[in-house]
């Protein structure tokens, strides 16, 4: 028998209960770029600025050149990883920890801290060779966790589109979701919801060398990283995706 549960036990309980229902692999990621960026606005000077760009934001260049820039070709071993901490200023950041938040909250759910990390980190390296090969012979530098988290969005999107499985329970016979299965690519291009995102998601990032055509200014969107981010996660999820499990029966005891 229970006993009934004092006023202050109840407030307790209430105190433990997180605000926001997010995966720490999130958090954590989101609050590193953050912290970065509030490092870069009201701490470190133009100088310090400049350097922490140099060793930590992805310089392509460095492969042709590198005894031209500081640090020569060492830090082509991190940046391709690094730069995804490192945006543009406050706007950019926001938007890029907004989009973290929206995809790669179900991956981090579904795959756990491991897997949102490594789709992130190869999705952040492919996009930087993407970039590279494009821009190699620029001094062109990229920064902001687009690439990261377009991998998180591919990797989304081979799920967050499909039906809820349900299936009878084995004991009780009563409806069970038992979460979404991962759609193979052609499955998911049957999904209309899934397939216009992608379609307009790829084409806004096709476009993304005519905006200063189309708006009349700058835009500096680093699409080859979009895109190679995307596809990446697209293609590298369902090495870590699992069956979706059918409920335990009541003999098999509870599984904590």
């Amino acid at each position: 028998m229970s006993e009934e549960q004092k006023p202050e036990e109840i407030q307790a309980e209430r105190r433990r209960e997180p605000i926001f229902s997010l995966p720490r692999v999130i958090v954590i990621l989101a609050g590193s770029m953050l912290l970065i960026q509030a490092l870069q606005s009201f701490v470190l000077n133009e100088e310090a600025q400049t350097e922490l760009l140099g060793w930590l934001g992805f310089v392509p260049v460095r492969v042709i050149a590198a005894s031209q820039i500081p640090g020569g070709i060492w830090p082509l071993l991190w940046t391709p990883f690094t730069y995804g901490f490192l945006h543009a200023g406050w706007e950019h950041v926001i938007g890029n920890v907004l989009w973290l938040v929206i995809f790669g909250t179900p991956v981090a759910r579904r795959y756990g801290w491991r897997a949102t990390l490594v789709i992130f980190f190869v999705s952040s390296l492919v996009g930087a060779i993407a970039f590279g090969i494009t821009e190699y012979n620029t001094v062109a530098y990229l920064v902001g966790a687009s690439g990261g988290i377009a991998g998180l969005t591919g990797a989304a999107m081979r799920f967050i589109f499909q039906p809820v499985v349900v299936a009878p329970h084995p004991d009780t016979g009563l409806p069970v979701a038992l979460g979404r299965r991962m759609a193979t690519i052609p499955e998911m291009l049957r999904s209309r919801s899934a397939l216009t995102f992608s379609i307009v998601w790829i084409v806004f990032n096709c476009l993304a060398p005519l905006a200063p055509m189309l708006i009349g200014q700058d835009a500096e969107i680093a699409w080859q990283a979009h895109l190679g981010g995307f596809f990446t996660g697209l293609l590298l999820v369902p090495f870590f995706d699992h069956p979706v499990a059918v409920p335990p029966t009541e003999a098999a005891g509870p599984r904590v």
